[in-house]
Order: structure tokens, then C-alpha cells, then sequence
């Protein structure tokens, strides 16, 4: 094998590893946001449930 045979090789077993990150990163964030919207969410029905009372 020549060095730039190996060289690709690294680069594409690198971008794998960093795409792979990423998708968990972004999986993480939508969990993030999902739970923020929920907090959100419980926080206005607790200030209408104390307004209504």
C-alpha cells in the first residue's frame, strides 16, 4: 500500500468516527429541546392552574 492509499483510508475512518459523533450530538440536543418545550409546557399549567383558583 502506498502512503496515500493509507492516508485516504485514515480520512475515511476519521469522517466516520466525527459523522458518528455528531449524530449523537444532534440526537442529544433534540432531547434537550423535547425536555426544555416539556419544562415550558408544565410551567404555563401550573401558573393557569393558579390563576384560575
Amino acid at each position: 500500500m502506498s502512503a496515500k492509499s493509507v492516508l485516504s483510508i485514515g480520512v475515511v475512518i476519521l469522517s466516520v468516527v466525527a459523522f458518528g459523533g455528531c449524530a449523537n450530538t444532534i440526537r442529544g440536543v433534540g432531547k434537550d429541546a423535547a425536555s426544555a418545550v416539556n419544562a415550558t409546557q408544565d410551567a404555563g399549567n401550573r401558573v393557569g392552574n393558579a390563576a384560575a383558583r
